[in-house]
């Protein structure tokens, strides 16, 4: 059924997998159009400990509800993030003080506009009219050093500490996760995905797939995880791409 915005029908779609080395997914994801708001946490801390993270933060947005207006939307996704810290905060030290904590990019639609949540270096990408943006920066060491100046685009890619991550729910005292926001358009497509995707697919792939006008966001999501599997998959690998339709066209929430 149609999402529940006044002017746009989501078309959704999703998919995770555990990919080509690793034993157990440590990401999840949440797709609620009814509530426009859509989900990728990607979990730290190895198995019962990084999956369990992750599952706490989608869980707890899962009761989001349906909101009445954008800044009654951003408060209730706030206040699941601010309960999901402090449950892993919990858990951790229930394991021994063990350090546990997920990534976590949210997506959140309400009529004209939209909100890009994240903390960590899973990423929200946007495209409009034929080019791709990215919405976040990664909360990354790498990134500081790209920011900087200190290394390019090439030697980030193959950077030895590319995976160390300067943000986290569930690290520190309280979820400091960054926000953007601006305006939503017909035909836009957001891209919500864990760092596994973009370790084996340049953002000029992501935009060939998500520039296609004839392939539903179900089949944008497969044909990504597809290939990112064919290139030998070495982390999870979790996205969600949503369309953005005008009412009165076609769309899928899946």
């Amino acid at each position: 059924m149609p999402g529940d915005s006044d002017l746009f029908l989501f078309d959704t779609g999703a998919g995770s997998d555990t990919g080509r080395l690793r034993e157990h997914n440590e990401d999840s994801y949440l797709s609620l159009p009814s509530a426009g708001v859509w989900v990728v946490a990607d979990g730290m801390g190895g198995h019962q400990a990084g999956d369990v993270a992750s599952a706490i933060i989608t869980s707890e947005i899962e009761s989001v509800g349906v909101p009445v207006s954008a800044q009654d939307q951003r408060a209730r996704v706030s206040e699941r993030l601010d309960r999901a810290h402090h449950r892993i905060l919990a858990r951790s030290a229930e394991m021994g003080n063990v350090t546990i904590g997920a990534t976590v990019v949210a997506l959140l639609i309400h009529e004209a506009g939209f909100v890009c949540l994240w903390a960590g270096d899973s990423r929200i990408y946007l495209m409009r009219q034929g080019r791709l943006s990215r919405l976040t920066v990664d909360h990354s060491e790498v990134q500081e050093l790209l920011s900087s100046g200190m290394i390019d685009e090439e030697e980030a890619r193959h950077w030895p500490r590319k995976n160390v991550i300067t943000r986290a729910i569930g690290i520190h005292d309280g979820p400091n996760y960054e926000t953007v926001t601006g305006s939503v358009q017909q035909g836009d497509v957001f891209l919500l995905c864990s760092d596994g995707l973009t370790e084996h697919l340049r953002d000029e792939e992501l935009a060939e797939v998500l520039a296609s006008d004839r392939a539903t966001a179900q089949q944008m999501v497969d044909h990504l995880i597809d290939e990112t599997l064919r290139r030998g998959a070495r982390d999870n690998v979790t996205c969600l791409a949503v369309r953005c339709l005008p009412r009165g066209g076609e769309g899928h929430d899946l």
